[in-house]
């Protein structure tokens, strides 16, 4: 376990039937409980030296702040480690590619932490739109409350003295080195451009999932967003982002806008829908077909509604093609040991980061960006290059 504190309690939980030998984490404190729950398991700080020492490993779970995601798996990778990571992927474009390159070129399990794709009702949606009982969609609509961490403000300037209990050097890891303060740790990250990925990063690689797996919408055209305005340290308070998509073979161009920080899609798209107290719920997404709506009232697909209600009262929905999953850590488990791959491996997982990912080039460079996915360059937009491929502190390589 890279990472054994916070998520990654819970990512334990999911692999619990197998043997748990090595547990790093930076933060003694954060992780006690872990430690205490395995207390035969070896003990690190730095994930390069358990990867290093412990010869015997097969696989290695990355539960750590997005900007430690790429270093910790593509060094287990290129060591034949099998590899489960948090979601987003990563942190920026360049290293999801490295990633989805490494996974295939050394032939090991992968899975991406977006659990709703392992959910039954998930790959139900997907069987459903893929039937086209809601006609060809060519519209899409996601949103989140994130974020509920804060955004839109400055680094802090006062001195904060490290927890005895955290090795904050190994924490920043690749990061450009700074002071330590409480605005970054544990939790708090995630608004921070040089550590996280904002509310896109965070919720769309769940929210997004389903429709982005259903109308195998790949890469985007072109992206461009609006916001309350950012810095060079953290995401916007708010952020709306609007995604185009190329035709994909007999599949319509597709329209796919993300709403954040309070933002929301228009009341009118839930016309018909039954809505809990009448309101929109806070994390969800509905694609829009020219027979039909879907939508799903959550980060997962779970309790979806097909759009209008009496249209659908006597669907029985297509024969079942996806596989079925016991969850998304056994999946992963099981792929493992030699059983087909996972169903969110790095080669989807990269895709769907990455396009996740040019929400926040887009934000970050304040004009419409339009994607080269090939030469991975946002064309005439050459302040891009840093937001897509980081420079990392000395001492830390992909």
């Amino acid at each position: 376990m890279i990472g054994a504190g916070g998520k990654a309690a819970e990512n334990l939980n999911g692999v619990s039937s197998e043997n748990i030998i090595a547990l790093c984490d930076v933060d003694e404190n954060r992780a006690a409980e872990s430690f205490k729950k395995l207390p035969d398991a070896k003990r690190y700080k730095d994930f390069r030296k358990m990867l290093e020492t412990e010869k015997t490993l097969d696989a290695v779970i990355v539960t750590t702040p997005d900007h430690l995601h790429a270093p910790a798996a593509v060094m287990a990778m290129k060591l034949g480690l099998h590899v489960y990571c948090e979601k987003p992927l990563t942190r920026t474009i360049y290293e999801a590619r490295v990633m989805r390159d490494t996974a295939a070129r050394q032939k090991i399990a992968t899975q991406m932490g977006n659990q709703g794709h392992s959910y039954d009702s998930t790959r139900r949606v997907v069987e459903i739109v893929q039937s086209g009982a809601i006609g060809s969609v060519r519209e899409v609509h996601v949103w989140t409350d994130r974020p509920i961490w804060p955004q839109g403000i400055d680094r802090p300037t006062e001195t904060v003295e490290v927890p005895p209990t955290l090795d904050w050097d190994l924490w920043l890891g690749p990061a450009p080195k700074r002071p330590f303060h409480t605005a970054y740790v544990p939790f708090n990250w995630r608004g921070w451009w040089d550590f996280g990925t904002g509310a896109i990063g965070d919720m769309g690689c769940h929210n997004t999932d389903t429709a982005y797996w259903a109308l195998k919408l790949g890469v985007p055209t072109s992206v461009e967003a609006e916001s309350s305005g950012g810095n060079r340290e953290t995401f916007p308070k708010w952020s709306i982002v609007r995604f185009e998509f190329a035709a994909r073979g007999s599949l319509p161009p597709v329209k796919l806008t993300w709403y954040d920080g309070g933002k929301m899609p228009e009341r009118d798209l839930f016309s018909g829908a039954q809505l809990r107290n009448d309101q929109v719920p806070k994390n969800g997404s509905i694609m829009v077909g020219d027979k039909g709506k879907i939508l799903l009232p959550d980060w997962n697909a779970n309790n979806f509604q097909l759009l209008p209600q009496d249209k659908f009262v006597d669907f029985k929905g297509p024969e079942p093609t996806i596989p079925r999953a016991e969850s998304h850590y056994k999946e992963w488990i099981a792929a493992c040991k030699g059983g087909p791959p996972a169903m969110s491996n790095f080669e989807y997982a990269a895709s769907l980061t990455e396009t996740m990912l040019l929400g926040n080039v887009a934000l970050r460079c304040g004009k419409r960006i339009e994607w080269d996915a090939k030469g991975l360059k946002a064309k005439g937009c050459p302040e891009a290059d840093a937001l897509i491929k980081p420079q990392y502190r000395t001492g830390w390589t992909l």
